[in-house]
């Protein structure tokens, strides 16, 4: 059994595509490639924590969202526990958790959808919400943030344990911080953490 993570999917949300640069040339193309590289790397006994914006909520831009829930999940392999976005309104019955801690390996993880709200107190915080505007964020000499939103992780899950490489290269003085182009956003720079010389966004 694998824990994996992952958020910000905001399946059948078709601006999403613009917003953030995605490379799909419709929402349909979106929801069946997200599904298909979830399934590939998830096997029906991993649990996969969802941090967050697993829809839209109901609106003009995504109506069907709610609807089609149950349908999607269905599709999807794996035990998920579903982490609070601002989003996910509609589905608050499946998304009851604002924020959890887990231990993995001595390693404490907090889990939250905004990193507005992480905690500096924790060596690792999962979050979503950014999109593609980052990857890894230090907060201290003891604290990083790791964006696990599909957006920079190739619109798969992350594996715990890719986690807690990142989190023992920054422990080891191993992260770095530089400019990024990233492969999805066409001109566009932000900030990217890379570690043993790697970039990983």
């Amino acid at each position: 059994m694998k824990y994996l993570f992952t958020s910000d999917l905001h399946l059948f949300h078709p601006n999403i595509i613009r917003y953030c640069g995605r490379p799909f040339p419709d929402v349909q193309k979106m929801k069946d490639t997200i599904i298909r590289n979830w399934n590939t790397h998830v096997k029906d006994e991993d649990t996969v924590f969802h941090v967050g914006d697993f829809f839209l909520a109901k609106s003009s831009e995504a109506p069907d969202s709610v609807r089609h829930f149950q349908d999607v999940r269905k599709l999807l392999k794996g035990n998920i526990i579903f982490i609070q976005g601002n989003h996910d309104h509609n589905i608050k019955n499946q998304a009851i958790i604002r924020n959890c801690t887990i231990r993995y390996g001595g390693i404490s993880l907090f889990l939250v959808h905004n990193p507005e709200y992480a905690n500096q107190n924790v060596a690792v915080n999962l979050v979503g919400h950014v999109h593609e505007k980052w990857t890894v964020k230090i907060l201290n000499e003891h604290s990083i943030a790791i964006n696990v939103g599909v957006d920079v992780w190739d619109f798969k899950p992350v594996v715990i344990d890719s986690i807690t490489n990142l989190y023992n290269s920054f422990r080891n003085g191993n992260l770095k911080v530089g400019k990024f182009h990233h492969p999805h956003l066409t001109g566009k720079v932000g900030l990217c953490v890379g570690y043993n010389k790697d970039e990983i966004c």
